[in-house]
Parts: structure tokens; C-alpha cells; sequence
């Protein structure tokens, strides 16, 4: 019985709990502040486009491909620094972390052109071996000139 008693009294005192948060959330006066002004928008038709995009020049290309590369910024890459991409790759498909798959054997193609690469043999490669690295991409593929589409009009005559 007397747990009846319990439960109507946490009945009671939630009621009453609900009543001053009520009377309290309705007496606050809550200040919103104004809306903020409209952002000024250039019109786009006053702004002139310019000719032609701008492109980057290949020599850019190459240099952050160095500047990646060459993590002390010393302008050389040594050999570590060359294999720090398979190194990380090695490390993805050693999933268990036994070693046993050869990283000579799996990066010979990698070691292979940094030796072609290195000229003087100094185990480190200036800007200029480096370039030599660079990966052969292919020429885009142009589109094939096809005829204009017959105009409604021409299609109806024959």
C-alpha cells in the first residue's frame, strides 16, 4: 500500500514541478536581437570575366611535386624520402604486421627508377633528376568531329 502512497506523492510534486517551470518559462522576457543587415551583392553583369582561365604552367606542376616529395625542404630527396609513399603502401598491405611480404621485392620497380633517376649516385636526387621521375601521362583524347544534327525543317523535306 504504501508504495501507492509513493507514487501519488512523485505524481503530486512532478505536477508541481511542471507548474514552476510553467509560470517561470512565461515570465522571462526573452530579448532577440535584430536580424542582421543584408550583405551587399555586386552585381554579376558589372563584372567583367576575364579572356581565358588561368592555367598552371608545368614547371608549377613539377615544383609541388618536389616540394611533396622533399619533406625537410633541404632541396634534395634522398633515397628515404623518395621511398616514403611505398613505405606507407608497405605498410597498408602488411595488414597483420608480420614482414612478410618483402619490401625489396615489392618496391623493386620503385628503387629501379630512383637508381636510373640518381646520375652522380649520390643516393639523393636535385631538381633535375627528379624531373626525370615524372610520370608519363598521356595526351587527353579529342572528341571524334561528328556532323551537325539535320534541322527539323531539313528532316520534314526529305
Amino acid at each position: 500500500m504504501w508504495r501507492y502512497w509513493v507514487g501519488a506523492l512523485a505524481g503530486v510534486l512532478m505536477a508541481a514541478a511542471a507548474l514552476f517551470l510553467f509560470r517561470a518559462s512565461a515570465t522571462d522576457d526573452v530579448v532577440v536581437p535584430p536580424p542582421p543587415m543584408p550583405a551587399v551583392v555586386a552585381d554579376p553583369a558589372e563584372t567583367p570575366l576575364p579572356d581565358r582561365l588561368p592555367e598552371a604552367a608545368p614547371a608549377t606542376r613539377e615544383e609541388r611535386r618536389f616540394n611533396r616529395y622533399d619533406k625537410d625542404r633541404d632541396a634534395r630527396i634522398t633515397r628515404d624520402e623518395y621511398l616514403a609513399s611505398r613505405r606507407k603502401a608497405f605498410a597498408k598491405l602488411d595488414k597483420n604486421g608480420d614482414g612478410r611480404l618483402d619490401f625489396e621485392e615489392w618496391a623493386v620497380r620503385t628503387t629501379t627508377k630512383f637508381a636510373g633517376a640518381d646520375k652522380d649516385r649520390s643516393n639523393s636526387l636535385n631538381r633535375a633528376e627528379f624531373a626525370t621521375t615524372a610520370v608519363k601521362r598521356r595526351a587527353p583524347r579529342r572528341r571524334a568531329d561528328c556532323p551537325p544534327a539535320p534541322s527539323p525543317a531539313d528532316a520534314d523535306e526529305g
